[in-house]
Order: C-alpha cells, then sequence, then structure tokens
C-alpha cells in the first residue's frame, strides 16, 4: 500500500439506550431482519451514511429503527469497538453511543428492524441470549457506564417523583447497580452529599411506622463526593 492509499474500513454506529420499567433496568433492542444474524437481537445502529457526522448517524439510526423521538435523549459516545472480525461482512469500526432516561416509551420498529423491544439486560446477559455481532460487549461495558453515571451524577432522582423518599432513590440506585443497599448507609450518604437532596418537609403517606420524608433533588448535577459502589454498605 502507497503512503498516500487510503485502506478501507465502514464505519457503524451502535447505541445502548437504558431505562427502568417494572423495577428492572431494560436496554432497547431489535430483532434483524436482515443476515448476518437474522432474527438475533442487536443493539440498534447502522452504517454512516455521506455527508453526516456520527452524532447525525446516531439519531437517524435511533429514530429509524425504534421510532423513538431522539430530540429528548441525551445520548454520548462511550468508546469505539475495531477489532478486525467484529463483523462477517468485513472490517468495520463501531462507535458506541450510550443513554439512561426515565419515561422512555414502546419502540416502533422501523428500518432493517423487524421488531424493538425493551428487554432487562439480565436476561440479555445470560449466556444463552447471545446478542449479534460483539454486542454483548457492548453492551457490558455500556452498562457499567450507566451504573458508573448513577456514582458521580444526580441522575438517578430522575427517575423518582418531584417528592420522593430516600428508599425511592435507593431503589433506584438498586435496580441499576444491580445489588442490595444498606438503608441507614445509603441515606447517611446522600443526604450529605451537597446540593442533591432538599427537604420539602413533608412526609410520605405511611403505611405503619414513622412516615418516611419527602426530598427533592436540588442544584447540584455531579455529587462531590461520589457514590461508589464498591464502598462499604
Amino acid at each position: 500500500m502507497s503512503s498516500g492509499e487510503v485502506p478501507f474500513s465502514a464505519v457503524a454506529v451502535d447505541l445502548a439506550v437504558f431505562t427502568v420499567r417494572e423495577r428492572a433496568l431494560h436496554v432497547l433492542v431489535v430483532e434483524r431482519a436482515t443476515e448476518p444474524f437474522a432474527g438475533r437481537f442487536a443493539l440498534p445502529g447502522g452504517f454512516l451514511e455521506a455527508g453526516e457526522d456520527l452524532d447525525q448517524a446516531a439519531h437517524r439510526e435511533l429514530a429509524e429503527e425504534t421510532g423513538l423521538d431522539t430530540g429528548r435523549l441525551h445520548i454520548r459516545q462511550l468508546r469505539s469497538y475495531g477489532d478486525p472480525d467484529r463483523d462477517p461482512r468485513g472490517r468495520v469500526v463501531s462507535v458506541c453511543y450510550v443513554a439512561l432516561m426515565p419515561d422512555l416509551p414502546l419502540p416502533v420498529a422501523g428500518g432493517d428492524a423487524r421488531a424493538a423491544h425493551w428487554i432487562p439486560v439480565a436476561t440479555l446477559q445470560e449466556p444463552a441470549r447471545g446478542l449479534a455481532f460483539d454486542h454483548h460487549r457492548l453492551l457490558a461495558d455500556a452498562v457499567e457506564h450507566a451504573r458508573d453515571t448513577l456514582s458521580h451524577t444526580t441522575l438517578a432522582a430522575a427517575f423518582c417523583p418531584q417528592e420522593f423518599t430516600v428508599g425511592k432513590l435507593r431503589e433506584i440506585y438498586e435496580i441499576v447497580w444491580g445489588t442490595r443497599l444498606d438503608p441507614a448507609n445509603f441515606h447517611r450518604k446522600v443526604t450529605n452529599v451537597p446540593g442533591f437532596l432538599v427537604p420539602t418537609g413533608g412526609k410520605a403517606a405511611g403505611t405503619g411506622g414513622r412516615p418516611a420524608a419527602l426530598y427533592r433533588v436540588g442544584s447540584a448535577t455531579r455529587l462531590h463526593p461520589a457514590i461508589l459502589r464498591d464502598d462499604s454498605w
């Protein structure tokens, strides 16, 4: 190859979009209608088209394959994947995007997707439910990113009502992190983060015992100190 010759490789985008449904972390997947991997689940995505940048391609593919309103989704680049044999059609470098948002609607399949679904992450991580291409790797990395996001930002509160208890907030952390947290330790940590939670002075409707205090999210967007998963709970 001459020094001025550009080697060919296709560029694709894939999206890991998460939400909380039915007390579980769900990810958006499509059922592929064409080969390779026809009939298998995959993360929504596709090839970059002429004249568009990566962000435009990500929004277009998500809208085409799932019908979601991409205007309300804050998606961000996670990382790129370029193993030579990751796609049987040839050399494909994929840029993975990730989003974690509350209240996302049911998807509507389109483009080259036969169907689109919200599927529990735990279900797709079972060995028997392998995703197309190397999307199991993309999914694993995106899940870790989503979990880390809750450690460092106030995003978990977006999944709660306008006024909520610390117990409700803890439930979101437990769902996304996939672990049980000690209620007393969690309460101490989140209420000690400046700007995270603001007491409303109200109490939740009790079902016995002392009514829990109600909070709203404060002005902070980043958590200092962070609430780390590997802390002692």
